[in-house]
């Protein structure tokens, strides 16, 4: 299983450097639409979202994420817009009202989990594909560095009632991961950026990384699964691969919006 892991990063990851720092933006854009609709089908699947109502929200998904590339002033209307999407398919297609508050629950936590955070990640993009790399680079790096220090000292537990594998080793891993990883590469990718503000920015996504696999955990262990899907041999579903990056996202587009960051 590892061995295979390693072969289909080897595979992967120089195509999707190519793809992201080569193509234009709208093929950025594409690819985040393919990722929110596997994400979301597998999310919705975890949670037996299924007809009408799992085509209909993975829709809005995407009408929200091409909402953003567009750079539209209204996106927080299409976030209602969609929300009230949602509603209304509900009224429509389930005319029994019990357990309304129990349906829509995972339909729309869905939304905002997947959509509603990648959305940044098409933010970012417009300030130049050096950032999508920065950001999945340094949160790769994070990743694996708290799953081998995690592996190879973790002893206690950081947060087993949502992750039983998780160490405070591993915790530490990924901070220096981040932290490591955004020093490295802004001199190959984004010089103007100063290295204080490298140094905080890789240590915050180290922490986030952590944060949202944490919360993916908790959603797999809710909904009784082991992994998000099996679309990619050995590493799980699409939202087992991204659900560092959900978080890191909004957190690096937030930090790098402060003025005087990159002048």
């Amino acid at each position: 299983m590892h061995r295979k892991r390693i072969i289909v990063a080897a595979v992967l990851l120089p195509l999707l450097y190519v793809y992201i720092m080569f193509l234009p933006a709208v093929f950025f854009l594409l690819l985040m639409i393919g990722v929110t609709i596997l994400a979301m089908s597998e999310f919705y699947a975890m949670y037996q979202v299924t007809g009408i109502f799992r085509y209909a929200c993975t829709l809005v998904g995407v009408f929200v994420v091409i909402a953003a590339y567009a750079a539209s002033p209204s996106l927080p209307d299409v976030l209602i817009f969609s929300f009230m999407i949602i509603l209304i398919v509900r009224l429509l297609c389930k005319k029994d009202p019990t357990s309304t508050a129990k349906d829509l629950a995972a339909p729309v936590i869905g939304l905002f989990y997947i959509p509603g955070l990648l959305l940044f990640q098409v933010f970012l993009r417009d300030s130049g594909p050096e950032w999508i790399i920065l950001l999945y680079a340094s949160v790769w790096v994070a990743d694996s560095m708290a799953y081998y220090i995690g592996k190879g000292f973790g002893k206690r537990k950081l947060y087993k009632a949502m992750s039983p594998n998780k160490t405070v080793a591993g915790a530490f891993g990924s901070l220096i991961g981040g932290t490591g990883a955004v020093i490295l590469l802004r001199g190959i990718f984004v010089p103007s950026l100063p290295l204080s503000y490298a140094i905080w920015l890789g240590a915050g996504i180290g922490i986030v990384t952590i944060i949202g696999d944490l919360v993916e955990s908790m959603f797999k262990r809710d909904a009784g699964v082991k992994d998000s899907g099996v679309i990619i041999p050995g590493h799980g579903g699409i939202l087992d691969k991204v659900d560092g990056s959900l978080f890191a996202g909004p957190f690096m587009y937030w930090s790098l919006s402060f003025p005087g960051v990159l002048t």
